[in-house]
């Protein structure tokens, strides 16, 4: 009993902790519910690129979907319309320019070396390392205390980078990033470590610089050249009416759900209306955290999760019912009952989770909301009816015989009835009488 309270009480902790991220952190909401802004992206052709081709335009969408997360804005849209255009929708972000302005741009990084001249004048010659051979760029200061961009090489991008700094060693390379030169420092020694910075020049970077230099360097280059040739503002008008109308859906279905619960299985449906109060204070304390970017379709894996949350109650109190029927003492039936649903509650949950691995990974944007706000929903539900219930009922009901078996919806008549039952049917076998 004393570690049926240390779990009451840590479960009681996790609601607090829960209730105070859900006051105080802010809810992300989609593009559908929120408003944002809306881009149209044309492939553009050149004089080396005559026709732009599928394989072209999800090349494209693949690099514009890796800046936009860059933005750390999720449930972005992006998505093909027409042979070579790209809708892009952004939830949150009110000026068009912002995103305009980041999606445009290139992220051409490359490392040059002085061309072997006698005209005195300094030119610079592609080495063939660049920001393809680069696998992640991070802010950071350098001894001076300036803002720098540091590099970390791919495996074959650090061996070029350590060939390359050995001979040149005593001479200068120049980092140029979009046709702009950023440094030529002296290499003094050769670097072999896969890793280098870029400082700026004298004056060094602004702390803005650098961050949107690595953030575009991570994003990587357009594969294509692109023009936005159209851009508009989403209202939240459609969302603000789905709100309000998903908030009654919500509270409407919850009520009576809970009013089922509490009128067919008495005592132990009012502890299951508890543990399903504390499974959504929790979900939406996750949501949160995680952060979750809420659209209507999330709203509906959320509102999918709490009826499963709810089922796996419904199969814990039927086995539990059955073995009171048995004759078994409500200690015993209570955790006969939990053992025995467990297996069919993991079974149906770890379906729906593969379902949801399946759905986030190979699903668009509005898909992978609903698989993630679903699969949280799922994780919590087992969580909640396998630990929160079980321990309520323990702490309610002690270790006694059931006393009012009303409590749970049944009659003094139903106590050991199946036990009953299979005595009869020992002893009508022992004489070889058949029913």
């Amino acid at each position: 009993m004393k570690n049926k309270k240390i779990m009451f009480w840590a479960i009681m902790l996790l609601v607090i902790a829960a209730v105070i991220v859900i006051l105080h952190k802010p809810t992300k909401l989609g593009l559908d519910l929120v408003g944002g802004s809306r881009l149209i992206l044309e492939a553009q052709t050149t004089e080396t690129i005559a026709k732009i081709t599928p394989e072209m335009m999800d090349s494209l969408q693949y690099a514009i979907e890796n800046r936009v997360n860059a933005l750390g804005v999720s449930e972005t849209t992006v998505q093909q319309i027409g042979e070579k255009r790209l809708m892009i929708e952004i939830p949150s972000i009110k000026d068009p320019a912002k995103a305009k302005e980041f999606l445009g741009e290139t992220a051409e990084l490359e490392f040059k070396k002085e061309a072997q001249g006698f005209n005195g004048t300094t030119s610079w010659v592609s080495t063939g390392l660049s920001g393809k051979d680069v696998s992640k760029a991070m802010v950071s200061t350098s001894n001076n205390g300036q803002w720098v961009v540091s590099l970390e090489f791919k495996p074959d991008g650090a061996k070029k980078f350590g060939k390359l700094t050995q001979e040149l060693v005593g001479k200068p390379m120049a980092i140029f990033f979009n046709g702009e030169m950023q440094s030529a420092p002296v290499i003094q020694e050769p670097i072999l470590g896969g890793h280098a910075q870029i400082s700026g020049g004298d004056s060094g970077f602004a702390y803005e610089e650098a961050k949107k230099m690595v953030d575009l360097i991570n994003a990587g280059a357009l594969p294509v050249p692109a023009k936005i040739i159209e851009e508009s503002l989403v209202g939240p008008t459609l969302g603000a009416d789905s709100i309000a109308k998903s908030k009654t859906a919500g509270v409407i279905g919850i009520s009576i759900v809970m009013l089922f619960m509490l009128l067919y299985y008495r005592l132990p449906g009012l502890i299951a209306d508890m543990a399903l109060i504390i499974y959504s204070l929790i979900v939406f304390a996750i949501f949160k955290i995680v952060p979750v970017t809420l659209t209507l379709a999330g709203i509906a894996g959320f509102i999918l999760s709490i009826g499963m949350a709810v089922d796996a109650n419904i199969l814990i109190f039927e086995r539990t019912k059955e073995e009171l029927r048995s004759g078994r003492t409500l200690f015993t039936a209570i955790n006969a009952g939990f053992d025995r649903a467990f297996t069919s509650i993991f079974d149906s949950n770890m379906t729906t989770i593969i379902t949801c691995v399946i759905l986030y990974f190979l699903g668009t944007s509005i898909i992978k909301g609903f698989a993630l706000t679903l699969v949280i929903g799922v994780l919590v539900s087992m969580f909640t009816a396998i630990t929160v219930t079980k321990n309520f009922m323990h702490l309610m009901f002690g270790a006694g015989q059931l006393k009012h078996p009303g409590w749970f919806g049944l009659k003094q008549s139903d106590i050991g009835k199946a036990y009953e039952v299979q005595e009869t049917k020992r002893e009508k076998a022992k004489f070889g009488v058949l029913d």
